[in-house]
């Protein structure tokens, strides 16, 4: 079966797959944010570890906005 995505046609089988890597991004994503909260409440804290964790993090969100994209329709209103 076939389905439309942003990018054009796109089997299902791959929609199926891009929502499986959206879950385990989005899973990441939330351990990354529990991580950086408890860092931040530890004192004192690795101010440079904290930033690669957010940075990251926002990589992360940036994969996830991508692989969110291509699982809306694009539709021209």
């Amino acid at each position: 079966m076939i389905s439309l995505s942003l990018n054009g046609w796109v089997p299902m089988d791959d929609i199926e797959a891009v929502k499986q890597q959206l879950a385990e991004l989005m899973a990441e994503h939330r351990d990354l944010d529990e991580i950086i909260e408890r860092l931040i409440h530890e004192k004192p804290f690795d101010q440079i570890q904290v930033q690669r964790l957010k940075k990251r993090k926002l990589s992360l969100k940036d994969k996830i906005s991508s692989l969110e994209d291509m699982l809306v329709p694009d539709i021209i209103a």
